[in-house]
């Protein structure tokens, strides 16, 4: 944890989860993050992408689902982990000072966010740090009936390597949702961004789609 991110608990029903707040000076917006299924808010990826995205000027809100909380591996069912969601976007109301709130996530975490949005939860707009549209070698099993009733924007950051996403599908599914999903390839890149040939940490890399994401989300106001 840096020394100038604040550590918060947010209750999820009966349990609480454990987030992590980093606000730069008057942030122009704030951005919640979720982590992926196979670690936390913890993960260096995240911490450099959170900071990245403080240099430009966005709080986050990174939290853990109750599963991660618990030390249990496998990842919450998706009604636990979109009242996860739901509870975490108001404790970030709350933090915002009335400014745009965004919802983010690594694959697992971006998923279920767009399932919350889809299923009423507030937010201007969403961002998916790989979006596993399918499970590795099972490109005929789609996990994208829910995103065609989205009217938020979304942008889908994904590398062109990731196997969680077969570019050409990927694409058309896009393209189905319309002009509110913006599709951008980070050439090189597998599920977790990183880029064979070009050694920098998972901090690095994380800070690296902050650039992109930050634009995102001031062209979509």
């Amino acid at each position: 944890m840096s020394a100038n991110e604040e550590l918060l608990s947010i209750a999820v029903g009966e349990t609480t989860v454990s987030a992590l707040f980093l606000r730069p000076e008057n942030p122009w917006a704030t951005l919640v993050v979720a982590h992926g299924a196979g670690a936390g808010m913890e993960h260096p990826f995240l911490q450099g992408f959170a900071s990245a995205m403080a240099d430009e000027g966005v709080a986050t809100l990174r939290f853990n689902f109750p599963y991660r909380e618990a030390g249990r591996r496998f990842p919450d069912r998706p009604p636990l982990a979109v009242a996860t969601w739901r509870a975490v976007m108001e404790a970030a109301a709350g933090l915002s000072d009335g400014g745009p709130l965004w919802a983010a996530g690594k694959s697992f975490g971006g998923r279920m966010a767009s399932m919350a949005v889809a299923e009423g939860m507030p937010a201007q707009g969403l961002v998916y740090l790989g979006y596993p549209l399918h499970a590795p070698g099972k490109p005929e099993k789609l996990r994208d009936e829910h995103l065609y009733g989205i009217t938020e924007p979304m942008l889908f950051l994904q590398g062109t390597r990731d196997t969680f996403a077969t570019p050409g599908i990927l694409e058309k599914v896009v393209a189905g949702i319309g002009p509110t999903a913006t599709l951008h390839w980070c050439e090189g890149g597998d599920h977790s961004f990183a880029v064979k040939g070009v050694k920098r940490s998972a901090a690095e890399t994380g800070a690296s789609l902050a650039p992109e994401v930050a634009a995102f989300m001031k062209a979509s106001g």
